[in-house]
């Protein structure tokens, strides 16, 4: 007796605007502590646990689901990164103890910016086929993984520090205006805010 296969697709909506509006709010908050507009990291935990590494997993996952490798893979990385980043704050604050505390290497973290640097350099290449929103976004974050890098490891003076803050506070600007076209030009149906075509080099 012959059987028949049958494949199911689940259908599921777009979900960039969620994991841009998280990386908008994660960045944001901390680019105001970068800026020394304010002070330490405790405040900032939250929003990238929950903004930066929830909400940028969620639109991960249904990416993946949507068939959008671009966006499954950035907003993966870029929220397995805030995991990264708030585990190493707990470390540095003795939140598991004096002893991790006492004998964190910094420049650790900076072969870690160098390593993101790297994924971001992908990311550019493959936004060059997505919208130019999303290219500038991922320009400033090769700049802003840059300046981690280099300020991380004593290179280059206060300079390093103030450049990655303020491409920081660029990408969380860009990353609203493109959450917010995103959320609107699907609700809408039309293009209510422009994001720019693809630039049509590779394809």
């Amino acid at each position: 007796m012959e059987t028949k296969e049958q494949k199911v697709q689940i259908m599921v909506a777009d979900p960039s605007a969620l994991g841009l509006f998280g990386l908008a709010m994660v960045t944001l908050v901390a680019s105001s502590q970068k800026l020394a507009w304010t002070t330490g990291v405790s405040l900032v935990i939250p929003w990238a646990i929950f903004l930066g590494a929830a909400a940028q997993l969620m639109a991960c996952v249904y990416d993946f689901k949507h068939n959008n490798i671009f966006g499954a893979t950035v907003f993966g990385g870029y929220g397995l990164f805030w995991i990264g980043v708030v585990v190493s704050w707990f470390i540095k604050l003795g939140v598991f103890g004096s002893t991790l505390a006492e004998t964190a290497d910094i420049k650790q973290l900076g072969f870690a910016f160098i390593g993101y640097f790297i994924f971001s350099v992908f990311g550019t290449i493959a936004a060059v086929e997505t919208n130019k929103v999303l290219l500038a976004i991922m320009v400033l974050v090769d700049v802003l993984m840059a300046g981690l890098a280099l300020d991380t490891f004593g290179l280059g003076g206060h300079w390093a520090h103030t450049v990655a803050a303020w491409a920081e506070i660029a990408v969380s600007l860009l990353s609203f205006y493109a959450s917010g076209a995103t959320f609107l030009n699907k609700s809408f149906g039309r293009v209510f805010l422009p994001v720019g075509k693809p630039c049509g080099i590779f394809k």
